[in-house]
């Protein structure tokens, strides 16, 4: 069984935290913000003070994914209480071993996020350091996207890698994960699977929570 991470990207922004409260109640293990600056990635979501507005709402970990430039400017102010990881992009980081500790000196699991031309062995020398590490399974910047087979692919040597080596983090895939294909993403290794439009659009939430999680 795998754990469930809801993209808030998909939610209804005039019900907030209506819709947060349900999935939070249906069964969901982290909430994932997706925050994007109109730089890095060709799209603008929102800041720390929408995810911190939720504070209260939210009964499950923030699990951040901070698809920026200089991260470093902004990891401070998703810190919060409720925040367990916080995932900068490889790509995005000009020093990320810096980085990933200033996310620890957070009190924070730090983790890296990899995009879908990015291979697994670029993570090669942080790995042993990081919490989580996100493999991207559509391009950055739009929820509703769908998925990219070749990042079962990188799930897998992920897991093989960490199997050889005894490290910990945690696998976790974002883009166009749908109970169609969570088995194949389960099977591969994942631990926690990223999906926004699959459950907040879903007709039956809870079910599609369940056949996602397995």
């Amino acid at each position: 069984m795998a754990k469930i991470a809801p993209s808030m990207l998909a939610s209804d922004f005039s019900r907030l935290a209506e819709d947060i409260s349900d999935v939070c109640n249906i069964g969901i293990d982290y909430l994932h913000i997706d925050v994007m600056d109109g730089n890095f990635v060709p799209n603008i979501s929102f800041g720390s003070s929408v995810m911190k507005s939720l504070n209260g709402i939210c009964t499950v970990p923030y699990d951040v994914h901070l698809m920026i430039e200089n991260p470093d400017l902004l990891l401070e102010d998703f810190a919060t209480e409720n925040t367990e990881f916080i995932t900068v992009h490889y790509e995005a980081c000009k020093h990320l071993h810096r980085t990933i500790q200033h996310i620890h000196s957070l009190g924070k699991k730090a983790g890296v996020a990899i995009n879908p031309a990015t291979p697994v062995s670029a993570l090669a020398y942080i790995l042993d350091e990081v919490d989580l590490v996100l493999v991207m399974s559509v391009n950055p910047g739009f929820g509703g996207q769908k998925y990219i087979p070749s990042a079962t692919y990188k799930i897998a040597e992920l897991a093989k890698t960490k199997w050889f080596n005894g490290y910990k983090y945690l696998i976790e895939v974002d883009g166009g994960a749908c109970p169609e294909n969570a088995e194949e993403i389960r099977e591969a290794g994942c631990d926690i699977i990223v999906a926004g439009t699959a459950v907040f659009k879903a007709e039956d939430r809870a079910e599609a929570i369940n056949k996602i999680k397995g």
